[in-house]
């Protein structure tokens, strides 16, 4: 397989400008998504005019931006401000405040009045029944389940993933995306569930390449580094 047979989208996660304008001209990705935090590590500190050079680099992609108020009527605030910012933009609204009050309601208000949401911070089936049960039938969002989260506490996510994309179905417009990857075979595990959507980091994107390579090939390249590495050391014994 290559990324060319890939039926999933791939959608590039960060908040790098720089990073993003070379991920849309390498043709592989099919959107963005950032974060606050992504935002902090890039010592960013004027968010909408991140935001406004980030749509530019999106070259009319979709790009995802986040609130980042914690009380649900500020959240609308902002949701509905940064809807404003352009045709390709979808407004992040976690799942919940920090203090584990549901943003269903809110999600239901944003998407009735035609914002097009990116659902984050899901991590069970009962959130994403509760999230499509929310969502206007007519108007696009995505749920975004973070599965590589879900792995990291020991659990298989994929029979959760693969009951999420069943239940997503009732909403034709809602699309499913696979969070926080960790690794280029989640790429192919996603896609394997049925999600539409799988966010990649820079790396995991580079390695996007190696999909479908020879093991042989690899093999040999391997052996190969180790040679190399050695030598540049001048190792002797």
């Amino acid at each position: 397989m290559t990324t060319q047979k890939l039926k999933i989208d791939l959608f590039a996660d960060g908040a790098d400008v720089r990073e993003m304008t070379a991920a849309r001209e390498s043709g592989l990705v099919k959107g963005f998504t950032t974060n606050p935090t992504l935002m902090r590590k890039c010592g960013i500190d004027d968010y909408e005019s991140f935001a406004r050079s980030a749509l530019v680099a999106a070259g009319g992609l979709p790009i995802s931006f986040e609130v980042f108020a914690d009380e649900h009527d500020e959240m609308e605030r902002q949701a509905r401000l940064i809807a404003g910012w352009g045709e390709a933009v979808y407004v992040k609204i976690p799942i919940t405040n920090t203090r584990g009050v549901s943003s269903v309601p809110l999600i239901g208000r944003l998407s009735a009045a035609g914002v097009k949401l990116n659902i984050t911070a899901i991590l069970t089936v009962q959130q994403v029944r509760e999230v499509v049960d929310a969502l206007d039938p007519g108007v696009p969002a995505v749920i975004s389940v973070f599965a590589g989260r879900i792995a990291d506490t020991g659990r298989d996510p994929m029979p959760i993933m693969r009951e999420c994309a069943a239940i997503a179905k009732a909403r034709p417009k809602a699309e499913l995306l696979w969070a926080s990857p960790r690794e280029l075979l989640n790429v192919l595990q996603a896609e394997e569930c049925g999600c539409h959507i799988i966010t990649v980091t820079p790396d995991i994107l580079k390695k996007t390449a190696m999909i479908g390579r020879s093991l042989e090939e690899l093999s040999l390249d391997t052996v190969k580094m180790f040679y190399n590495d050695a030598s540049a050391a001048g190792y002797k014994l």
